[in-house]
């Protein structure tokens, strides 16, 4: 069962110490499709709870279409985002948590890309150990578009196998 909650404080706090407010629209505080700011994700979640939980629950639950945008890169080109909504982000969120009390302790204790409690600074500083302890190769590899490319039928049976 999944069971969601919040406090609504940052709706009641002013917008300068609400986590979004002033700052630019990024993808963390921008809007999706549907226009609903941060700030507005409490009440309107206590408005429409039962409902969503509902559909949680049920497994029918949908995602929203994503907002899409194109960032400029320093080389004149550009980078697709995805914008879900407000909701939907708040969510992902939930299940991420869930998720990963489950799977985290099956990543290599030496991976240290998107993962919680983990950072850059840290894997820098463990090659830096490793370099003077005698160590002489880094490999670093970064799976670009890997669920883009990867056969989800295979990876979901993989997944169901753990």
């Amino acid at each position: 069962m999944l069971t969601l909650q919040s406090s609504g404080r940052a709706a009641s706090r002013p917008a300068s110490q609400r986590p979004c407010g002033g700052a630019p629209l990024i993808a963390t505080c921008a809007p999706g499709l549907d226009g609903m700011p941060v700030d507005e994700l409490p009440d309107d979640r206590r408005r429409h709870w039962p409902e969503i939980r509902a559909q949680l629950e049920a497994g029918v639950y949908r995602p929203r279409p994503v907002k899409r945008v194109e960032i400029p890169k320093p080389d004149g080109k550009t980078r697709p985002l995805r914008i879900p909504t407000v909701l939907d982000r708040f969510i992902q969120q939930a299940v991420a948590q869930m998720v990963s009390v489950q799977w985290e302790p099956h990543f290599h204790r030496h991976s240290y890309g998107f993962r919680p409690q983990r950072s850059a600074h840290q894997a820098i500083r463990e090659v830096q150990a490793n370099i003077r302890a005698g160590y002489g190769w880094v490999v670093d590899m970064d799976l670009q578009a890997f669920f883009d490319r990867v056969n989800h039928d295979r990876l979901m049976a993989r997944l169901k196998s753990r």
